[in-house]
């Protein structure tokens, strides 16, 4: 048996088990695999931690990677929270959102929200020059 994380063409994630890696390919070509959230049946694997079988010294080197993960992790939860506090969320509207700033240079309004590859390469193109952050989730 395997456990997959997956993810819905939605960014729902959730797990599964599989008798092994070629019957979740089978089913998902078959789309036999459905989302748990909703009806979407575009699934693919997400990242997965593997589990490991190591030496006292490897779980000594584990446990120093495992703490600087941790502070990454919480940083980028901070880096979140300021984000939501600071700025109006503007979801898929923001490469409208960031025209109609970029453009009245008297509007100082700070947003965020979501862009598809096509919308932030036209964006940069205009010389829009934008940041992406990993968007850790608050209770994972």
């Amino acid at each position: 048996m395997i456990k997959y994380n997956l993810k819905c063409s939605n960014n729902h994630e959730f797990e599964s088990w599989f008798a092994d890696s070629s019957e979740f390919e089978k089913l998902n070509k078959k789309r036999f695999l459905e989302c748990i959230y909703c009806p979407s049946k575009k699934i693919k694997k997400s990242i997965m931690a593997p589990m490991l079988s190591v030496s006292k010294k490897d779980k000594a080197n584990l446990k120093k990677i495992d703490k600087v993960f941790k502070n990454n992790k919480d940083n980028l939860i901070r880096i979140r929270n300021y984000i939501e506090k600071n700025f109006e969320f503007v979801e898929k509207n923001f490469s409208k959102k960031v025209r109609e700033v970029y453009y009245d240079k008297k509007n100082n309004k700070k947003i965020y929200g979501t862009t598809t590859s096509k919308e932030r390469k036209d964006l940069a193109e205009e010389g829009i020059d934008l940041i992406s952050i990993p968007w850790i989730e608050k209770d994972n």
